[in-house]
């Protein structure tokens, strides 16, 4: 089963010439790492908005072409470790195979995994990654998880065993979180909020990042699925987080009252 793109003309493009263009424009803008990060987190608003910062990020992030795609869950559907396992993600004028393999050994890394498409068909944060992973190799595969897993120690095992699969792996796989910070807040506010958050990202402390948004009531809405790719990293051996790029809903559209954080990250 192919997965169909919900916000195609909307948050991005709807044809593939516009749609490569425009994120090859936002690629372009990026300084690339001399070598492969581990894991990177992006935002999914709008192109207009967060294109820029989440195509710098993945630039410099250099994510293979197997990639580890984790979301938050905003629409309250299906499982709460969502695996779209076979079939492809099509885009305008182009599809991203799913790669079935790996997509066995997720489901098969930890109990709370489940096959689960009804979680997938409306959320957009995924689908608004994959054009910038399409743009940068065209052999990209995928392995697409929507999260709403709210129990710690479940978010930090599930983490802990993806990251064995990723190990276990002759080729690389890249993992690459979708989320946005603070919501509707502030400009000021929400840097201030979301430096908090970030300081546990850049300290791969997935526990502190829990507590932390959830004690000074932080909007992120990726915060879960952000914590399972940090147990994944800090079982890696990682130990830094990199903030590539933060930037905010007021710097497009001038009204700084209510914004939206978008942040870009790299795991090394």
């Amino acid at each position: 089963m192919n997965r169909k793109p919900v916000v195609a003309g909307q948050f991005y493009p709807g044809s593939k010439d516009k749609l490569l263009e425009e994120v090859r424009e936002y690629l372009a803008g990026g300084s690339p790492a001399q070598t492969a990060a581990v894991a990177s987190m992006v935002p999914h608003a709008g192109y207009p908005f967060s294109g820029g910062v989440a195509g710098r990020t993945l630039a410099r992030a250099r994510p293979g072409r197997r990639v580890l795609l984790l979301g938050p869950n905003h629409t309250g559907q299906g499982k709460p470790f969502s695996v779209w396992s076979s079939g492809a993600w099509d885009l305008p004028g182009a599809s991203v195979p799913v790669d079935e393999d790996l997509a066995g050994q997720v489901l098969q890394a930890h109990q709370a995994m489940e096959e689960d498409h009804q979680a997938h068909i409306r959320e957009h944060s995924l689908e608004v990654v994959l054009p910038f992973l399409y743009a940068l190799d065209e052999t990209t595969r995928i392995v697409p998880v929507a999260i709403a897993e709210n129990d710690p120690k479940t978010l930090i095992q599930a983490g802990e065993a993806l990251a064995g699969v990723v190990s276990s792996q002759q080729e690389p796989v890249s993992i690459v979180v979708s989320s946005d910070m603070s919501h509707f807040i502030p400009a000021d506010r929400a840097k201030q909020q979301d430096e908090l958050a970030l300081r546990k990202i850049r300290g791969i402390d997935p526990e502190g990042l829990l507590e932390t948004v959830s004690r000074n009531r932080i909007s992120m809405c990726g915060v879960l699925p952000m914590t399972v790719a940090l147990a994944l990293a800090r079982k890696l051996g990682c130990t830094r987080g990199e903030i590539v790029e933060y930037a905010n809903s007021g710097d497009f559209i001038g009204d700084y009252n209510s914004v939206v954080g978008y942040a870009g990250v790299v795991i090394w």
